[in-house]
């Protein structure tokens, strides 16, 4: 039975990643297939790929999901979005010396008055918020959450980042072709391509498609139990469009590969082939992938360097053999790459094919 010590690393703490490169693709990529390692700029990708081949990239959008407050007793707190559940209504981490209760009222950035309706999540780790109405920017055409939270909320770094938001991350922890708001943390794997990589890999006949899963807060929850298969995953939106459910259709018809641009894009497709045909549409999953998971859909994965006992170094774990996955940490390490969101890269081959 798997256990977190299976997936435990020692990481220099030097080697996470704290501002990106001073460009997209100026990140390293190291190239795994088995055993087989080979270091690469991220810049090469194209060449990495076959004609054919379809990359398949989450377009969501990080919101403006972290906010500064206080309770009603004054106390400060900090509060980070999971997800607006619509206009009025929110799920949130809260973090404060002493948890708020239920029917009491935060006020965040001085403009958003919130009333606690309590507690939410597996373990209680979240909360349920609801718009106040006497919120003071409440008003016809901007007392909505998302309006709110993207007027005076800010940009939601993750933890090991320990820098402010600035003005290069506004800029550079969004990718390039973010379009649908949601995510409260970026799919980082996307964050290597600008539009000149974009355009190089259609010229090198290799088709793109998109879909939509919204990152939450959970991404950032620590594993609290010792048996892996014990973990349940938060729950996430996705959407998958049926032109990218025909993309791939026709990328299988002519013998290419399906390349996942991130974890993210791999657990909405995995999440859509469960029953057996790929599914197009709007859905949640909470498909927690570990070792012994019988892939349905990805070939090929790129993806950043993940947190020692993560869900998402089981994945990849699960995806290129967890013992492929030792080495080329090990190797990565060795060669001082850059670690976490603001890190390099890897393009994995799924293990068994």
């Amino acid at each position: 039975m798997l256990t977190l010590d299976d997936f435990d690393f020692d990481l220099p703490g030097e080697l996470i990643a704290q501002h990106p490169t001073g460009e997209r693709t100026a990140s390293r990529l190291l190239q795994v297939k088995g055993s087989a390692l080979a270091d690469q700029r991220f810049s090469a990708l194209p060449g990495l790929l076959a004609a054919g081949d379809l990359l398949v990239f989450n377009d969501t959008r990080v919101i403006r999901a972290r906010l500064l407050g206080r309770k009603e007793s004054g106390g400060q707190i900090e509060v980070l979005i999971e997800r607006i559940v619509d206009s009025r209504h929110a799920v949130a981490q809260i973090r404060a010396s002493k948890s708020p209760k239920a029917g009491s009222r935060i006020v965040l950035e001085e403009a958003i008055c919130l009333t606690v309706e309590g507690r939410s999540g597996e373990h209680g780790e979240f909360f349920a918020l609801q718009l106040a109405d006497d919120s003071p920017e409440r008003g016809a055409d901007e007392g909505d959450l998302w309006t709110l939270i993207e007027r005076h909320g800010r940009l939601p770094l993750p933890p090991y980042i320990t820098h402010p938001a600035g003005v290069d991350d506004e800029a550079r922890y969004q990718t390039v072709f973010a379009r649908h708001p949601g995510a409260v943390a970026a799919p980082t794997a996307g964050l290597h391509f600008d539009a000149a990589l974009l355009a190089q890999i259609a010229q090198c006949g290799v088709e793109v498609a998109w879909l939509t899963l919204h990152v939450g807060a959970g991404t950032f929850q620590p594993v609290r139990v010792h048996h892996v298969a014990e973990h349940r995953m938060h729950a996430e939106r996705f959407a998958i469009p049926q032109a990218t459910i025909a993309a791939i259709a026709r990328t299988r018809a002519r013998g290419g590969k399906i390349v996942a641009v991130g974890t993210t894009s791999l657990r909405a497709l995995e999440a859509a082939a469960q029953r057996g045909e790929l599914r197009a549409g709007p859905a949640e999953t909470d498909i927690f992938i570990t070792p012994g998971y019988e892939f349905r859909v990805v070939d090929r994965l790129i993806t950043n360097f993940h947190l020692p006992r993560s869900t998402l170094l089981m994945l990849v774990s699960a995806f290129a053999g967890v013992d492929a996955i030792r080495c080329a940490y090990r190797h990565a390490i060795a060669e001082r790459y850059r670690f976490f969101s603001y890190g390099d890269a890897m393009l994995l081959t799924r293990g068994s094919a």
